[in-house]
């Protein structure tokens, strides 16, 4: 039956690439490798981008909330 849908739909899209740090590298070839750092670096810019956000909202709520000079 597989068969079947692959002809009426195609071939299943490939799950996205995941990491589990530390894990061993042995079985996976220079282009997963490449794969898997593209994931990461892509996910390190957007952790980046979280803290950039959380700075931007602390620093706003620090002058909303900073007292009156006299």
């Amino acid at each position: 039956m597989a068969a079947e849908d692959e002809s009426v739909s195609g071939a299943r899209p490939k799950a996205p690439a995941s990491h589990q740090m530390g894990e061993s590298l042995e079985a996976l070839s220079a282009p997963e490798l490449r794969e898997r750092i593209a994931t990461l670096e892509s996910e390190i810019s957007r952790l980046r981008a979280a803290i950039l956000l959380r700075e931007a909202t602390r620093t706003a709520a620090a002058a909303f909330f900073k007292p009156p000079t006299a």
